[in-house]
């Protein structure tokens, strides 16, 4: 259908008109469009957050990605030439986490937990100058392996930690932002490392850990696909996939800066 713009002339309602125009005006039916367009893609990345939520919750998680899905249409710029999908992925992610943090699903014993692994993957990586076994990380932290078990399976029923943390948020802000800093050959020269130093520590995981990164991340797979192609349980494929990212986070930390959501 045909909408009118001002002036009275007419376009199709493309949705490359629909952005040109909203961006001119601010029509909030127009935003509203928007935002029917892209929630699919809201559906989507809430999906693969809430793999353990219940019902209530997911309704909730869809709700901060739709906050973030309008944060992003109201920020986004169409003359940088950037897809707004890339653009807005790390937005409705974002908004999506800091919801659930802020909401209290994650209590802080949680995150306590995950920082005090992820220190110490670090320091054993500096250490050992490899990755570090379960039973490293475990006499590092003066732990069982039964303990250390029992907190990745707390840590992996939130479900909070992702590897789109890493790849996504630093490289979205370098496309799109005004700010020179990000444009810097200094800068560009340490997002390269980044991802270099990421493929090298995904390709140093154990078998079992690099293959659901593999499957999830790269081939697209739901947990629930994953536990079946493995022959496991779907929390046994969480719980690997949150000890493959407590392993790429703890050696990447000290370029933590690199992917700081703004």
């Amino acid at each position: 259908m045909p909408f009118k713009i001002r002036g009275g002339k007419m376009l199709s309602e493309t949705i490359k008109d629909i952005w040109i125009e909203y961006k001119k005006t601010g029509d909030k039916a127009l935003r509203e469009k928007l935002i029917l367009k892209y929630a699919p893609l809201v559906k989507v990345i809430a999906g693969r957050i809430a793999v353990n939520s219940s019902k209530t919750e997911f309704e909730d998680i869809l709700s901060y990605g739709i906050f973030g899905l309008i944060d992003a249409i109201d920020k986004f710029c169409i003359d940088r030439g950037v897809k707004f999908e890339t653009y807005a992925y790390s937005r409705i992610k974002g908004a999506i986490i800091d919801g659930i943090r802020q909401n209290n699903w994650v209590p802080r014993t949680i995150m306590d937990k995950i920082n005090m692994i992820q220190k110490e993957i670090n320091n054993l990586q500096k250490k050992l100058r490899r990755g570090p076994t379960d039973e490293e990380i475990c006499q590092a932290l003066n732990i069982s392996m039964d303990e250390y078990n029992r907190i990745i399976q707390e840590v992996s029923k939130k479900n909070i930690l992702s590897l789109d943390e890493i790849i996504d948020k630093g490289d979205i802000r370098a496309e799109i932002s005004s700010n020179n800093t990000f444009c810097h050959p200094e800068y560009v020269a340490e997002r390269s490392e980044l991802k270099l130093n990421l493929a090298k520590a995904i390709n140093e995981l154990p078998d079992k850990e690099k293959l659901v990164i593999a499957l999830y991340y790269y081939e697209g797979l739901t947990i629930k696909e994953i536990s079946e192609v493995l022959g496991v349980s779907e929390s046994r494929v969480s719980q690997l996939h949150t000890k493959a990212i407590l392993r790429l986070r703890g050696r990447l930390s000290r370029k933590k800066h690199l992917f700081v959501e703004g």
